[in-house]
């Protein structure tokens, strides 16, 4: 188990930030923490690389518990915190080797990781003088510097343009096939493009924690249906599966069902049972920024 966080709480003052969390993370796994504001992500990254301490619970990273073996915790990490702090007036090489001497490890590492990020390109410059892309990657090429097991990365593509994304993007999943990659991110489809898991947190306590592929079948389906003139919505109630039923405008109805299965077969053949005649029928599916909207929006 690379990640085990059991029933652990913090506060700050009158504040409680995190509230009897605990999950489980196993390698390699790439495991999206999604929260909005406030919700207590960052304070759960930070403890689990003992920058924090809780004040109550228990947390260990590849077997090491962070309140009583904090430096092979630190060793077994690699941390990008939202700011990425850097030294601006450094050049990339002379970074990396003043971060490598502080890990001690080997020259030949630098070099690795260098290509490892796709830095090499840039690699004569300062930092001042790189992208924020570019600076993301000078970011994970030290967090990659010791070769740690477990990477915890705290939005690792804001700010990033479209480019940027799909690049720092397949290089989180090229690191999550061999290591265990806990990130946290607002881009809902870089989730769903990267993780093979989502915890979700809201107000300090966990409100989901599934497979993504396990949400995708949870998923509500919506079908957007017209016809030639009212119908009453208890009517449609008698579809099978039916949720809700919301008559938007005019003769169009949005019929939300509990299933992934593609009803709109059913809703044809009750139409044409029942003689009623479909100008449009299309398919909404959800998706887990509606998911994350529903969970979080209280």
């Amino acid at each position: 188990m690379s990640i085990s966080v059991e029933s652990i709480s913090k506060l700050y003052g009158a504040q409680k930030a995190l509230n009897h969390v605990s999950f489980k993370v196993d390698k390699p796994e790439i495991v999206g923490f999604l929260g909005p504001n406030g919700a207590g992500k960052s304070t759960m990254m930070k403890i689990l690389t003992t920058y924090v301490q809780p004040n109550k619970g228990d947390a260990q990273v590849n077997g090491h518990d962070i309140n009583t073996d904090k430096q092979n915790v630190q060793q077994s990490v690699g941390y990008l915190p939202e700011h990425n702090p850097l030294y601006l007036d450094m050049y990339i090489k002379e970074y990396l080797a003043f971060n490598a001497g502080i890990y001690k490890v080997s020259k030949e590492r630098i070099g690795e990781v260098i290509e490892l990020t796709g830095l090499t390109p840039e690699v004569h410059k300062k930092i001042g003088q790189l992208s924020k892309g570019y600076r993301q990657r000078v970011g994970l090429a030290t967090a990659l510097l010791h070769d740690p097991d477990v990477l915890i990365l705290d939005e690792p593509t804001t700010g990033l343009d479209p480019n940027q994304l799909v690049d720092i993007r397949d290089l989180i999943k090229s690191i999550g096939k061999t290591k265990t990659v806990f990130l946290s991110t607002h881009i809902m489809q870089e989730v769903e493009a990267m993780c093979d898991r989502v915890i979700i947190i809201n107000k300090g306590e966990i409100v989901a924690d599934k497979k993504l592929s396990e949400l995708r079948e949870e998923k509500e389906q919506t079908v957007i249906v017209e016809f030639d003139y009212r119908v009453e919505d208890a009517f449609l109630k008698q579809l099978p599966k039916v949720k809700k039923v919301v008559n938007t405008h005019d003769f169009v109805y949005e019929i939300t069902f509990s299933t992934s299965k593609d009803m709109r077969s059913y809703v044809f053949d009750f139409a044409h049972d029942n003689q009623l005649k479909i100008l449009q029928l299309n398919q909404k599916n959800a998706s887990l920024e509606s998911l994350f909207r529903e969970l979080t929006n209280n």
